[in-house]
């Protein structure tokens, strides 16, 4: 069987939906398929205990619907995963966007046909699509990485990963569960887990910079003062390096707080004395340290800030050998996507939790009833795996894509992900990735980025609709050009430090080629960049018209 849509898009995350919204204004027939049962990507699937946002949640919302904006109210500052996924059922259910959806449906190959200049999409339930367009919403995050432990499937217990958590409740009562990794998931699944389980033993290969989230609930008067200055937060959102409005409520706020609608003036950490910069922590608390702005391309103040970093986590956590391990000592903050944690020291300061450094105690093995490191034996009743994601480019190459002249993205790729502005490769004509490598994408608010990018593919499809052309690719040197200027922008911050190993590079994957994959430049100045393209008809793409 075969269905041929104008527009075939992979993923019903908050990209496919969107593009589902857009696409239909355009008068085009989209079909979406998704692996999972229902809407909500990333939300849909991350559902371990504590699992949260880290952008605040009314500026982690869609600001292509005014009534959209008025009519959803969030429960908290920053949103848990369960009030997430509640906002994409509701906006799947208030535009009818399942009807186009098929669910529970996996793209298993992408293949470009360059007689019929189709796409055609495989799937695991034998239904074939074809479409002139496609476009890949798989999402940054969406490949969980699970080690290659010796051993680990000879475990007779219950294991879980937590970028794959069952829709079930899991009762973790009267258990011993043993966590590998410490990153983002892991900081926020940790103090959950330990609250939950008789005994958490905790596997920890990197300590991990991490302050505390802000844990309130969401005022009325706040929320009514965003809703009222959406519009304005909205241009905000796109002048901001990170996606996120430097909006602040008057009306809302006590007036003996004195705040303004201005952003904070940042100042640098070295210009203070260290009495004041401990002053600072303690009066505004640990979180404060992100607030110095020479702390992200300066190193002896990048390391200034580290050291007052250890020192807060030395005074917080009561065992002193436990926070010597708890302490990142080879490489700074700004390195790695910054984690929001709520209770993660004050956990190791619990009876029933145990830190086992995995750099000086290695994990061996894991046997039927636990886990084997080179000093001990930990006997476990549930495994949790936190051990993040293939990330950026694990979805795009899982989908077997095949270009023109049988090239595949796999053989592209090589070397490191190649791309223009994130949205296009060349070889693979009217192929389109939303937060694709050499896009701001994981370093940006990601409902910002993804309506921008959305916005600019329907642009791109009107145009091209418009003017007679059914063709659109990047030309080579364009692509050159523009990874040259991603490394350019990178290599003075802290994200490509020589003692940075993170994600964004692909550190996280063994074999995975060593490139830095995330824009870092701004996401104004990225934004600028894309407009740039259109409002000059795509001087950096090649337009053709295929033989119908």
């Amino acid at each position: 069987m075969s269905v041929k849509p104008d527009v075939l898009v992979i993923g019903a995350g908050f990209a496919g939906m969107y593009a589902i919204y857009r696409l239909r204004k355009l008068g085009l027939q989209v079909q979406v398929l998704e692996a999972g049962t229902d809407v909500g990507g990333t939300w849909y699937w991350n559902r371990y205990p504590g699992s949260r946002c880290d952008v605040p949640s009314l500026e982690y919302s869609f600001g292509f619907s005014p009534d959209l904006e008025q009519e959803w109210d969030w429960p908290e500052v920053f949103s848990a995963q369960p009030d997430i996924l509640n906002y994409a059922n509701h906006i799947a259910d208030r535009f009818d966007l399942r009807r186009s959806i098929c669910f529970n449906t996996r793209a298993t190959a992408v293949t470009y046909l360059e007689q019929s200049n189709q796409w055609q999409i495989d799937t695991d339930t034998g239904t074939s699509y074809h479409a002139t367009y496609c476009i890949m919403a798989t999402g940054c995050l969406s490949v969980p990485n699970k080690p290659n432990i010796d051993g680990a499937e000879r475990f007779q217990g219950e294991t879980y990963h937590t970028g794959l958590w069952p829709k079930e409740p899991v009762d973790l009562s009267g258990k011993r569960v043993g966590i590998i990794g410490t990153g983002s998931s892991g900081v926020q699944a940790i103090p959950e887990l330990a609250g939950q389980a008789q005994h958490l033993t905790v596997f920890q290969r990197t300590p991990v910079y991490t302050v505390p989230a802000n844990r309130k609930r969401m005022r009325k008067a706040v929320q009514d003062e965003f809703k009222e200055n959406y519009r304005q937060i909205r241009a905000m959102q796109q002048h901001n390096r990170g996606g996120v409005s430097t909006f602040r409520p008057i009306k809302s706020v006590k007036p003996n707080l004195n705040r303004t609608s201005q952003p904070r003036q940042t100042i640098d950490i070295k210009s203070l004395m260290p009495e004041q910069r401990q002053q600072q922590l303690d009066q505004q608390g640990l979180e404060s340290i992100l607030g110095f702005a020479d702390i992200y391309n300066d190193l002896e103040a990048n390391e200034i800030a580290n050291d007052l970093f250890r020192h807060n986590i030395k005074r917080r956590v009561k065992d002193p050998q436990v926070a010597e391990k708890l302490l990142p000592k080879n490489y700074g903050l700004g390195c790695k996507r910054q984690v929001l944690d709520r209770d993660y020291y004050d956990t190791f300061n619990r009876d029933n939790v145990l830190l086992v450094d995995v750099q000086e105690n290695p994990i061996k093995a894991i046997d039927s009833t636990g886990v084997q490191t080179t000093i001990d034996h930990h006997e476990l009743d549930v495994l949790v795996y936190a051990t993040g994601f293939d990330a950026m480019t694990g979805a795009l190459l899982n989908a077997n894509i095949t270009g023109r002249n049988g090239q595949t993205l796999q053989e592209k790729w090589q070397f490191g992900p190649v791309a223009y502005l994130g949205l296009q490769m060349n070889g693979f004509p009217n192929l389109f990735t939303v937060t694709g490598p050499g896009s701001p994408s994981v370093l940006c608010n990601m409902l910002v980025a993804i309506e921008q990018h959305i916005n600019w593919i329907s642009k791109c499809i009107v145009y091209l609709k418009e003017n007679g052309i059914n063709q659109i690719e990047p030309t080579a040197s364009s692509e050159l050009t523009w990874i040259s200027h991603v490394n350019d922008v990178a290599k003075d911050s802290m994200f490509t430090a020589p003692t940075c190993n993170s994600w964004y590079l692909g550190a996280n994957i063994p074999d995975k080629p060593r490139i830095f994959m995330p824009y870092v430049g701004g996401f104004p100045q990225y934004r600028e960049h894309c407009e740039t393209e259109q409002d000059n008809h795509y001087p950096g793409f090649t337009l053709g018209r295929s033989a119908d």
